[in-house]
């Protein structure tokens, strides 16, 4: 029996990708479940289906950037089932495009989702779980927080994501070793996948208008991110299922760093050399030369 059966869980970006398929695995464990999304009409659809297989949930409608929002859903969730035994915090966008020609709305946007949505959950559901791990020694959690494999390396033409998910991992990495300070009933992990169908590529169709840029077109590099990112996710071998069979596995395993790829890790170590030797950061498309010589020329071009 998996550790977390018949426990509670809260997820976010809970209408599509992982989250779904979380909400899907919760639900044949037996959970209760809190589901979070920004996008309404695709919320109720992911819930009517999670009913389905027979499951409570909470549906919750929220965007994650917003710290209010996030601590009404922790109330609520407490309210209607207790502490949660494990917190997916994995609402995120996307958005591509050189670095310094990033709006400011852009930056906003990005880090709102993808680092603060992460730091309220935390901030959030942390400590109701470690009150809960002190009145009942056999109590246990995870909280899982979704970074990418970006979050470990650099690829050009992807900054204010890299940026973020850079900072998740840090995050995560720190939460592990403060919790470790305070108990060993609950535990922190942190998930780094690469290319995987999830529908992160179209990020844009969730934008609020307060972030919204009407004034300013896309530029030649944001274009190309955006071709780059629809091939790249649509074309991922390894589902979202897939990946999410990893949490579950980590967790009852209490491994903190679950990859979809751990192929990739080879760049990884690459990019580690290059700190420790010191040299000069290495070229991302040494295994695919055709690819760099063509974005170049494409950037270069007047």
């Amino acid at each position: 029996m998996h550790p977390l059966s018949g426990g509670v869980a809260v997820i976010t970006g809970a209408a599509s990708g992982f989250g779904l398929e979380a909400s899907r695995t919760a639900a044949r464990l037996g959970m209760r479940i809190v589901m979070a999304d920004v996008q309404a009409d695709a919320l109720e659809a992911a819930a009517a289906e999670i009913r389905g297989l027979g499951a409570t949930v909470l549906l919750y409608q929220l965007d994650v950037s917003k710290a209010a929002e996030v601590e009404a859903m922790g109330q609520a969730t407490l309210q209607a089932f207790g502490a949660p035994h494990f917190v997916f915090n994995n609402a995120g966008v996307g958005a591509g495009g050189l670095i310094w020609e990033h709006t400011l709305k852009d930056w906003e946007w990005v880090i709102g989702v993808n680092l603060m949505g992460v730091a309220h959950g935390v901030r959030v559901f942390t400590p109701m779980m470690l009150a809960a791990a002190k009145a009942d020694p056999s109590w246990r959690g995870h909280i899982v927080n979704t970074a990418s494999m970006a979050g470990l390396l650099n690829a050009p033409n992807m900054g204010v994501y890299n940026v973020t998910k850079h900072a998740v991992v840090s995050l995560s990495e720190t939460l592990y070793q403060d919790l470790s300070l305070v108990t060993d009933q609950v535990h922190a992990h942190v998930l780094c996948p690469y290319f995987v169908p999830t529908g992160i590529h179209r990020s844009e169709r969730n934008r609020p208008e307060a972030f919204a840029d009407a004034q300013t077109r896309p530029t030649k590099s944001q274009l190309i991110a955006q071709a780059m990112s629809d091939k790249a996710v649509t074309s991922g071998k390894v589902s979202a299922a897939e990946v999410v069979q990893f949490v579950f596995d980590a967790m009852a395993q209490q491994r903190f760093y679950i990859y979809s790829h751990p192929t990739s890790l080879g760049h990884v170590q690459t990019r580690l050399e290059d700190i420790m030797t010191p040299r000069n950061p290495s070229d991302p498309f040494a295994a695919r030369p055709e690819i760099g010589a063509q974005l170049r020329e494409s950037l270069r071009q007047s």
